[in-house]
């Protein structure tokens, strides 16, 4: 009975914290390089003293689904979507490096290239600031081009090229702002070669709606029966005890 009503108990909190993370990735359907969150559910025992018999039931993290978003061309220059298992280099709000798959960049008023949330976007010797140009081109290898203000196309110019590493989804961890690292930080990717990414297109999220309103309803179905699996076993003990006073 103890240990019935113990895994229920620990079962129930682990899926709610399963569907926490059901939620937030349906809350990001639309958003672009999103990654789904896994999650994944493992029993141990209880250590120190009381019954052998009792679990815990652990809502543990299972990272995240690196599978490619779907590529929708969108005809803007600052838009890129990247290739399979390549990750764009923004410095993050600590000044470290960080990686995204989310490809909607844009100008600051000062050349500045920037990622969502105003993250600079790291080149070969930094963060990426362009010159004055009336017009910016994204190289397949992720090489900046410009066209010069106020100069024909026949002045086209490189003045740089986007830093993207190479990295396997299992080899890096997203962190609470939303952005990966290496999990291992003495071994950081490398800088990618060839073509990294495709320009005037972004990957939209990687999370499938239906899939994940199934997963919501089956959590929600699995989280009523452990509360009636606690219930059952309140109203047994409560049974037990009265046949005991009577004895």
């Amino acid at each position: 009975m103890d240990r019935a009503a113990y895994i229920a108990m620990t079962g129930a909190s682990a899926t709610l914290r399963a569907q926490e993370a059901v939620s937030h990735n349906i809350a990001n359907v639309a958003t672009i390089g999103f990654k789904a969150e896994l999650l994944r559910q493992e029993a141990r025992q209880v250590q120190g003293p009381g019954f052998e018999t009792r679990f815990n039931v652990l809502a543990a993290d299972g990272g995240f689904d690196a599978a490619a978003g779907p590529v929708q061309a969108t005809g803007n220059d600052l838009d890129v979507a990247l290739a399979e298992d390549r990750w764009l280099a923004v410095q993050d709000a600590q000044g470290g490096e960080a990686y995204t798959r989310a490809g909607d960049l844009a100008l600051t008023p000062l050349g500045q290239l920037v990622a969502r949330g105003g993250l600079p976007v790291l080149g070969e010797n930094g963060p990426v600031a362009l010159p004055p140009h009336q017009k910016l081109s994204i190289g397949a290898d992720g090489t900046l081009s410009i066209v010069p203000q106020g100069q024909g196309p026949e002045t086209i110019a490189q003045v740089g090229r986007l830093r993207v590493v190479a990295a396997a989804g299992e080899d890096l961890e997203r962190g609470p702002d939303g952005l990966f690292r290496p999990r291992d930080p003495a071994a950081p990717p490398a800088a990618a070669a060839g073509p990294v990414l495709t320009a005037g297109a972004l990957e939209g999220s990687n999370v499938n709606p239906a899939e994940a309103l199934v997963q919501m309803i089956s959590l929600s179905r699995q989280f009523e029966m452990q509360v009636k699996v606690l219930r059952t076993a309140d109203e047994n003990a409560r049974a037990a005890s009265s046949l005991l006073r009577m004895g």
